[in-house]
């Protein structure tokens, strides 16, 4: 199959049985069906019009049978053009036929491929050159046994048969390319959609590394410079603080080996590990408590009844809102409030204005940062259908503040 052929959705074998303009729309070349039919109806055509040259030949003078034959054979040549100028062949076929009875039958094949291709006022034009044809006709060669009124009726009986015929095949094969085209658009749509969730899976998979990673790393880094600050401290001070760099290394290894299982098809596991919710929040705070950052926590309200996804974000905003004060606000005090506000879940992370003095694992300046985390907070707060604020207030504490509605 042909890279034209697979676009439209036609094996080569099918394109062959198709009228030229249904198998590819691009590619205006006939196809077999095309050559057979066009064979057939020549021979058609001119088998019709041999039988009325036969009917009338005793009007026939030699001199006009030679004239009628050669217009016939004209018309049945022009019959070739027919696809491309369905009207201006079906006119001049039409008129062909109104001196010519081996032209009628052309003239007929003419009409019902005007019927398929051309536009209204091309077809009204046919019909007219037709009718106008056949009532010629029939007043150039009249026939002794038929009266001219009857003679013309049965002109335009068969022209009327034909032309429905020919709006017959019209119709079908609007319906053929309206539902390719709706087919071709469906499974666009559906690739779309496809490429959207394979990128939405991406944004959550990179919030969720940095949420998870970057809360870890920080807390590595407060910890390796707590041991670079003070080098003189204690052998027990130290054995416990490498005891927690190596815990935080193990847990965030594990964080991001569950991540990357996302990633993997055919994963063993098969289901994503469980998520944090708004209680492990005391957890979180009693880690970064264990970095020696100074944190007050607050919970209010009945936080059983937070439902978990709003909990699974509440837990992420003070993730973001712990790690960014390590990162920026090394050994201020935090104050963390999380409480149930009617049909609200209200979550504030605040840094106090920075201290004078030095805070373990400030030695090698603030941690990088370059913003992301809060833009994918945002966006996880919106997808919620909260609210998120942040930046200084008037004291100059940095505020991060959210609220998310309990019925999102």
């Amino acid at each position: 199959m042909s890279a034209g052929d697979q676009e439209a959705g036609v094996a080569t074998w099918q394109r062959r049985l198709l009228p030229g303009e249904l198998g590819r729309p691009d590619d205006r070349r006939r196809s077999a069906r095309d050559w057979a039919v066009d064979a057939c109806a020549l021979l058609l055509a001119w088998l019709i019009g041999a039988g009325i040259l036969f009917d009338a030949w005793d009007d026939h003078g030699a001199g006009l049978v030679a004239v009628d034959v050669a217009l016939g054979v004209v018309a049945g040549l022009l019959l070739w053009w027919r696809r491309p100028h369905p009207t201006g062949v079906g006119i001049a076929v039409g008129a062909l036929s109104a001196v010519s009875g081996l032209a009628v039958g052309p003239a007929l094949v003419a009409l019902f491929n005007a019927a398929i291709r051309s536009s209204r006022r091309g077809l009204a034009a046919v019909l007219a050159a037709q009718a106008g044809a056949s009532v010629a006709y029939a007043l150039v060669y009249p026939d002794a046994q038929d009266p001219l009124a009857l003679s013309v009726a049965i002109g335009l009986l068969v022209t009327a048969v034909v032309v429905g015929w020919g709006l017959f095949i019209r119709a079908r094969r609007e319906l053929v390319r309206s539902l390719r085209e709706r087919a071709a658009r469906l499974e666009a749509e559906q690739r779309l959609r496809v490429e959207q969730a394979r990128e939405a899976e991406r944004r959550r998979i990179a919030r969720e590394m940095h949420d998870v990673l970057a809360h870890r790393v920080s807390l590595l880094s407060v910890h390796a410079g707590a041991l670079e600050f003070r080098p003189d401290a204690p052998p027990e001070e130290i054995a416990q603080a490498a005891g927690v760099i190596r815990e935080t290394a193990r847990a965030a290894l594990e964080e991001l080996r569950a991540i990357v299982g996302v990633l993997r098809e055919g994963d063993e596991a098969g289901t994503e590990p469980p998520q944090p919710t708004l209680a492990d929040v005391p957890a979180l705070v009693e880690e970064g408590r264990a970095a020696g950052a100074r944190i007050d926590l607050e919970l209010a309200g009945d936080l059983d009844a937070v439902p978990a996804a709003i909990g699974r974000a509440a837990y992420r905003i003070v993730q973001e809102g712990l790690t960014n004060a390590r990162k920026h606000a090394p050994g201020a005090a935090v104050r963390v409030r999380v409480a149930v506000a009617g049909p609200q879940l209200a979550v504030s992370v605040v840094n106090r204005a920075p201290v004078a003095v030095a805070a373990p694992g400030a030695a090698g300046g603030p941690l990088p940062g370059a913003g992301a985390g809060l833009i994918g907070l945002r966006e996880r707060v919106e997808l919620a259908g909260g609210r998120l604020s942040h930046g200084p207030d008037a004291a100059g504490d940095f505020v991060l503040e959210a609220t998310l509605p309990l019925s999102a």
